[in-house]
């Protein structure tokens, strides 16, 4: 492998994603709007970016929702 894939997928990162690390951090509050349906999306832009680029952080954010969800049932 020479790496071209890494850095294609580099240079098309969403400028706004935050990052593992901050998406992380406020993974609780962003499913807690998601939720409510409270515009989740528009008030935190860079972790709607991030979990769409990034596989294993869109796992946590489907599995604390859908935690979150069935508490709200």
């Amino acid at each position: 492998m020479n790496g071209w894939a890494e850095l294609d997928r580099f240079l098309h990162t969403d400028p706004q994603d935050v990052g593992c690390d901050k998406a992380m951090a406020m993974l609780h509050v962003y499913v807690e709007l998601v939720a409510q349906e409270a515009g989740a999306e528009q008030r935190y832009p860079g972790i709607a970016a991030h979990l769409r680029a990034c596989g294993p952080c869109s796992e946590d954010f489907e599995g604390l929702l859908a935690a979150v969800c069935g508490q709200l049932d």
